[in-house]
């Protein structure tokens, strides 16, 4: 249902906006204004985007947790489609989250989001390549199947 109300609105908001400033400033004006902050946004995307590529690769090559930096991957990653959206609502959205702050703060929101609902569940992972593994009735070899 939310993202019902997120795809009738945003249209709703950037139309508004548009007529607003294009009133106001022109139509040449707020074309160039879109097309400028694609042209930028593509830019910054790039630069952050190739940064969070390196910081990932380094903590793999380290043995570090690479959910940090692949997670502002992926927020960088929607900031860009954001500011190819044209609009001025969009874009404002798509700048703000190429602030690193505002990236470790939703990160960490959304963390925690997911640590909260995991409550009274758990997840394992078992090798079943290798000489032990779980099963349901509490046995553990190989040869369970």
């Amino acid at each position: 249902m939310w993202l019902f109300v997120l795809f009738v609105t945003v249209p709703i908001i950037e139309i508004a906006l548009f007529i607003q400033i294009g009133g106001e400033i022109g139509l040449l004006s707020t074309l160039g204004i879109v097309i400028a902050t694609a042209f930028l946004g593509t830019y910054l995307v790039r630069k952050q985007g190739l940064g969070a590529l390196s910081q990932l690769k380094n903590n793999v090559d380290t043995l570090e947790n690479p959910i940090a930096p692949l997670a502002h991957g992926i927020i960088i990653l929607l900031a860009g489609a954001l500011l190819l959206t044209p609009g001025f609502f969009t874009d404002a959205f798509g700048f703000s989250l190429l602030v690193p702050n505002i990236r470790i703060w939703l990160f960490e929101r959304v963390k925690q989001r997911i640590l909260n609902s995991q409550n009274g569940f758990s997840f394992t992972y078992a090798n079943t390549m290798g000489a032990n593994r779980s099963s349901q009735n509490g046995e553990g070899h190989a040869s369970d199947t």
